[in-house]
Parts: structure tokens; C-alpha cells; sequence
């Protein structure tokens, strides 16, 4: 509901008794315009729905209703269905206009109670009722899951992309409940929404190695709003390759690497100098390349400048999309090992890059710990979503948040036994 002070009303009664004296009667019933019985605002207001019988509004356009009398204003519209659900919506400061700002659901029955007050401040009233249509067109819910096809390190989230945009909760439990993610082994995981057109999921920890990752659409002909219904997706299948960790100390200048919990190398490397310092916290490997040109204009540093660079580089390991690599550096042999000089990325000898490029995977993990830098952004930067915790994930749910810690709500229906 709208409400909007009375600060004019109680003005005119003030000046009008001044005016008259004590015994003054022009404000209404008893010199208090609110006791008087409303009148019919019906010539005072209009509105933007049908007008004759069996015509029925579009739930697609937004309800409008409009003060006509120049002399009276608009001070609360209240819209709700059957069901009894508001229509929130704003009137405007001068209580001219007021529009509703959430939809309107298809097919259904509404009654809209106006209230008004004359130049007075008389109340008026006037209820409006109206049927809406139904939706003239479904509009295709569709999913995109990622990454392509393929085999991935144990980092790799699963991302699925909406072509529509979904901020209502209820409606996206029920995309939610829609995506299945299954693993062989079984793992507990949850899908995060990133932002209305994009959710990721992770288990708790990382995949397990060589696990056989598939995820689905079940909301193809699924009602999700009066107006939004599944459509069919493509299908995602993708195998976890070895659990493949690197570990950078940036205070040791130096990377570990494991392979299925065993230590396989460990490399002299040097990261990010003060002012350049290397993201701390975990990042998925995005990508390899062999050869890379890297510019200091790409991560702002001035052409010319002390910092400048421009530089062609080898066995270049992307780890985020701002620019962040593992990589040769030939030019700074002589730090690896004892000082941090780079510009953020982590460099090596080109012996040793050509050795890590080969033994890295896209989904494998980089860690970085002991760095000056801020922890690597969860989103939007490449794969950070493990530098979240478990809980926390959670609650980027709209399907387990606030439940206790455990199997998904689908898994705990299938392991529950059936009465006979």
C-alpha cells in the first residue's frame, strides 16, 4: 500500500479556522475532513483498463491510475488479485499519477480501491475491478550450460546461462529444481545465483578426480510464470581429469605443485612487486597459450612510464580475464626464487613454464597465499568462487538456503523410503 502524508489537508483545515473563528464548519462534518463520509471520486480518476463488458486487460502493460480534476488529488491506490496479492506500485509526489511496478499475472481478478481528496481535503473513494487476459505468448525459458564438452581439472564450476532474466525467489527455486547436476562419485553441491541471468555450481569441495560430471534441463513445458515457461536445453557432459593443485607462497617466491596429493615440482618463481601485488586465494585455470604480447596499456599503466612494458611472452597459463597469467619470464631469472618483481602475474624460467604449460589443465587450481594483494574476486574475473565459503554459498539459493548443511533436497527425496 501507498501512503501519503496528509500535510495538505491538515494546512487548509488550519487556515480556515483561523478564518472563520471557533465556530467554523468548513472542513467538513465537525471541522475534521476525515469523518465526513467519502464521495464517489468516479469523475475525479481514471484508469488505463478495459471500459466495457468482456473486455479484459493485458497483463503485459503496467496498471495506471490518474487524478482528471485539477482540484483533487490521488492519496493511496491499493491493487490486489483473488488470491489476495498486492500489486506494489508508486504514486507520484504530487499525487497525480499512480503506476503499478510489478506485474500483472495473466488470467486473473483484480479489484483496485482508490482513495482521493478534493481541494478541501474531502476523502473520496472509488473501487475499480478488472479481469486480466491470458498471456498472449509464452515466453522460452532456455539454459546454456559450461564449459564446452570435455575433460577439466577438479576447480571447474558448472555455469548455467538464462536468455531471461529471473529475480523472484519463488521463481527461481523452481528453475533450480529444474537443473540436474550429477556426479559419478557422488558429491553435495549447490547452485549460487550470480546475478538474475547466471548461476554457478560447486560442491563443497573440489570435484573428485576423474569423476564424470552430467548436467540437465528438466524444465522444458514448465510453467515458471504466468508468462515464462522452460524451454529445452542442451545437455552437458564432462569428465574431472587428475586433482592437479599449484601452490604459490609469495613470501617463499616459490610454487609447489601436486598431482593427486603428491608433490611433483617445485619451481622459483617471482610475483607481483608493491603496488602490482598478486591476488591472494584460489583461481581455476581459464586457458593456455603458447605465445601471449603483453602491454602495460591493458592493465592501465601509461605508455612511456617507469612501469611501462610491452613484451612477447611464452607457455602463458591464463588464471583471470583481467590479465593474470603463469608464465615465462626470462627477463627476471635472476629474482625468481628471492624477490617478487613482476607486474601481478607469477614468472618463471621459460624451462620451467614450458614444464608447468604442459602438466596444467584448463579446471585445474592455482592458489596463492602470503601475497600483499586483495583475495581473487569470487565473480566476474575468471572462476573465484571457491575463496567463498561453503555456508556462505548456501545462501546464493534460492532452493537450500537457510536449510541445514546435508544432501539436497532432491537426493534426500530419493533416499526416502517409500510406504507400501
Amino acid at each position: 500500500m501507498n501512503h501519503t502524508p496528509r500535510t495538505r489537508t491538515v494546512v487548509s483545515c488550519t487556515l480556515l479556522v483561523i478564518a472563520l473563528g471557533a465556530g467554523g464548519t468548513a472542513c467538513g462534518s465537525g471541522g475534521n475532513p476525515l469523518t465526513a463520509k467519502p464521495y464517489d471520486a468516479s469523475d475525479q480518476i481514471s484508469f488505463n483498463g478495459p471500459s466495457g463488458n468482456g473486455k479484459k486487460a493485458d497483463p503485459d502493460k503496467p496498471l495506471e491510475v490518474t487524478a482528471e480534476d485539477d482540484d483533487g488529488r490521488i492519496t493511496d491506490v491499493t491493487a490486489t488479485d483473488a488470491t489476495g496479492r498486492y500489486v506494489t506500485g508508486e504514486l507520484n509526489a504530487d499525487g497525480t499519477r499512480w503506476h503499478s511496478t510489478s506485474p500483472l499475472a495473466a488470467n486473473a481478478h483484480y479489484t483496485v480501491r482508490v482513495s482521493t481528496e478534493d481541494e478541501d481535503g474531502a476523502p473520496g473513494r472509488k473501487t475499480l475491478a478488472f479481469d486480466t487476459s491470458r498471456p498472449t505468448a509464452k515466453k522460452p525459458l532456455k539454459v546454456t550450460f559450461g564449459p564446452k564438452s570435455g575433460t577439466y581439472g577438479v576447480g571447474q564450476p558448472i555455469t548455467a546461462e538464462l536468455n531471461k532474466p529471473v529475480k523472484d525467489k519463488a521463481q527461481r527455486a523452481i528453475i533450480e529444481r529444474g537443473l540436474r547436476v550429477d556426479s559419478v562419485p557422488a558429491v553435495d553441491g549447490a547452485w549460487h545465483w550470480v546475478d538474475d541471468k547466471e548461476l554457478h555450481y560447486r560442491p563443497k569441495d573440489y570435484w573428485p578426480a576423474h569423476a564424470t560430471v552430467t548436467v540437465h534441463s528438466n524444465l522444458d513445458g514448465v510453467k515458471i510464470s504466468d508468462r515464462l515457461w522452460g524451454a529445452e536445453s542442451k545437455p552437458l557432459k564432462i569428465g574431472i581429469g587428475d586433482r592437479v593443485i599449484a601452490l604459490t607462497d609469495a613470501s617463499s617466491h616459490s610454487m609447489t605443485v601436486y598431482k593427486n596429493g603428491e608433490e611433483i615440482n617445485e619451481i622459483p618463481v617471482t610475483t607481483g612487486k608493491p603496488g602490482f601485488e598478486t591476488r591472494n586465494g584460489v583461481k581455476v585455470v581459464l586457458g593456455k597459450e603458447y605465445f601471449v604480447r603483453m602491454r602495460g596499456t591493458t592493465v592501465g599503466i601509461s605508455e612511456g612510464s617507469a612501469d611501462s612494458y610491452d613484451l612477447p611472452v611464452y607457455y602463458a597459463t591464463r588464471v583471470t580475464w583481467s590479465g593474470e597469467y603463469v608464465h615465462a619470464a626470462p627477463w627476471s631469472v635472476g629474482s625468481q626464487g628471492y624477490e617478487n618483481v613482476s607486474h601481478g602475474c607469477t614468472g618463471m624460467s621459460t624451462s620451467n613454464a614450458e614444464w608447468f604449460f604442459d602438466h596444467i589443465n584448463e579446471g585445474d587450481v592455482v592458489k596463492v597465499v602470503n601475497s600483499y594483494g586483495d583475495t581473487m574476486e569470487t565473480f566476474g574475473n575468471g572462476f573465484g568462487d571457491w575463496n567463498m565459503g561453503w555456508k556462505k554459498w548456501r545462501t546464493g539459493s534460492a532452493l537450500v538456503a537457510g536449510t541445514p548443511d546435508g544432501p539436497s533436497p532432491a537426493q534426500v527425496a530419493r533416499l526416502r523410503p517409500e510406504s507400501v
